[in-house]
Parts: structure tokens; sequence; C-alpha cells
């Protein structure tokens, strides 16, 4: 029998939902179709269908593979900035004072709020092989320079680490608010049983922060790698020798750089298979092995 009141939650949901079918699902699928095809992009120009041809191509190109493995990296080498970090920062700071937490929130949190281009910027200033600060420190330890964005077996390593410069003080802020939620009572009950500090972080803490640090997991890892592009874009254009190249940069530059839409299409959908794959797995691990207080 038809309620009204049945149809209110999906009128409520209404907006929402046209707005994700519309800004991703209807993007989705027109990557899924411009897959099958050759274009490249200029409107007076007939789409050729390849069929499969674009998931041949991609899958036998050793690129992919050195994206995909460099995206890998990235995705572990956030997790450090993303959750071991952020946790630490919040745990051990929780019984300063109140206007000193504040201080420290709001200095962590900086880097977040200055816009990726500007602190790129500032970041290829700052290692410069000839002039940069920090090389001109370590060439007065008697040191030679660091290609900090030019040495392939450096590069990727400094761009995880400027992307989880700016990545840390949002994470700090979530962690900090979790574990300023855990109910006081339980710290003083163990506290007066004679738990020591370590004990009280190793058995009611980090079990009740393990929602919120699987939460962070799962935002490094599927996100981890896209929020690197603009840095990569910026300071290394996917080099040197595809050193930092990962699979969003990668579909960038098939799309928009080399104009390969159907490369760039299914680069988009492999990208988001895999993806998808990852956050279902992620999702049921946090079911599994998050702990809340009831």
């Amino acid at each position: 029998m038809f309620r009204a009141s049945n149809v209110t939650p999906w009128l409520y949901l209404l907006p929402v939902l046209l707005a994700v079918i519309v800004w991703v699902y209807e993007p989705l699928g027109q990557a899924a179709w411009l897959s099958f095809y050759e274009w490249d992009m200029l409107p007076d120009t007939a789409k050729r269908y390849v069929g499969l041809a674009n998931y041949r191509n991609l899958l036998a190109l050793p690129k992919l593979w050195q994206a995909l493995g460099n995206t890998a990296i990235y995705m572990l080498g956030l997790l450090p900035f993303a959750v071991v970090i952020p946790f630490a920062i919040a745990i051990h700071t929780q019984d300063l004072p109140a206007h000193f937490r504040n201080i420290y929130r709001v200095m962590i949190f900086v880097p977040m709020i200055v816009a990726p281009v500007v602190a790129a910027a500032v970041w290829r200033w700052l290692l410069d092989p000839a002039h940069g600060l920090l090389n001109r420190a370590i060439t007065s330890l008697g040191f030679h320079p660091v290609g900090f964005l030019s040495d392939p077996h450096v590069a990727i390593w400094t761009i995880i680490f400027i992307t989880g410069w700016k990545l840390v003080g949002f994470a700090t802020l979530i962690a900090a608010a979790a574990n300023a939620a855990i109910n006081p009572a339980l710290i003083e009950a163990a506290k007066l049983d004679g738990a020591s500090s370590w004990a009280v972080i190793r058995h009611i803490r980090l079990p009740l922060l393990s929602s919120t640090a699987l939460l962070l997991v799962t935002m490094s890892l599927l996100l981890g790698a896209q929020w690197s592009f603009v840095y990569i874009s910026a300071l290394t254009d996917g080099g040197p020798l595809g050193a930092t190249t990962n699979i969003y940069y990668l579909l960038w530059d098939f799309g928009f750089s080399s104009g390969a839409v159907g490369w760039s299409a299914a680069s988009a959908v492999l990208l988001f298979l895999l993806f998808a794959l990852l956050a279902v797995g992620l999702v049921r691990l946090s079911d599994r092995l998050s702990f809340h207080d009831n």
C-alpha cells in the first residue's frame, strides 16, 4: 500500500542521488563507452570503434605496470603520514593545556589550507639542487647535493613526503577528535588499577581508536595516489624516467597530453575496477577489526 511516509526519505535523498548520478556515474559511463573507441578529442574527428584493443595495448605497456607499481608505493608510503604520525601526536598531546593544544593544531593544519600549486612552488624553491635551502644545508655539512626531484631513486619519496606533509594536519585533527571522545572514566579506572601509560594506550586508547584508524587507512589507500597528482604534475611531470608517475597521472597524460582518449578512458576503467575491489576489501576488513565502546 502506497504511503507518503515511504516516499519522504527518498525526497530528502533525491538531490544527493541526482548529484552522484550526474557527477560520478554519468562520467564513469562515458569513460567506459569511450574506452572502446579511438579518438583524439578533436570535434571534427570521428570516433573509431576498436573494441578491446585499448585494453590489450594498455596491459602490454610497460609504462602502465610501472605506474601501478608507483601507485602502490604512494599508497603505502603515505600510511605513516595518515595514520602513525597523527595518532602518535594526538595521543601524546592529549594532556597538554587546552590553549597549547589549539596552537599546535592550528600550526599543523596550516599546510592543509595552502593551495597545492603554491605549496609545490615553495617546495621547488626549497629543493633546488643549486640554490635550495635544503641542499645548501647539506653541502655546508660536506655532502654532495641531493637531486630530490631529479634522482629516480629519491624523487618518488620526495613527492610522498610533500603529499604527507600536506595530509598530516587533517589526519591529526581527526585522530585528536576521536581520542578526545574516549570516555575519561575508562582511563581513570585503568590508572587506579595500576596500569602504566603504555598499558592505557595499548589496551584502551588504540582499541577504541581502531575504527578511526581504519577510516584513515582506507582514505589513504584509496585517495593517497590521487592527492599526489598535483605535486607530480607541478614538480616532476612524472619523471625522471617515469619514477614518479602513478596511474592518475598516466591517464591524464594519455587524455590531455597525448590525445589518446581511448587509452585514457581504458586506464580510468581499470583504475575504477581496481580501487572498487580494494574498497570492498577495506570495508569488510574495517567491519571485522573495528572495536566500539558500547
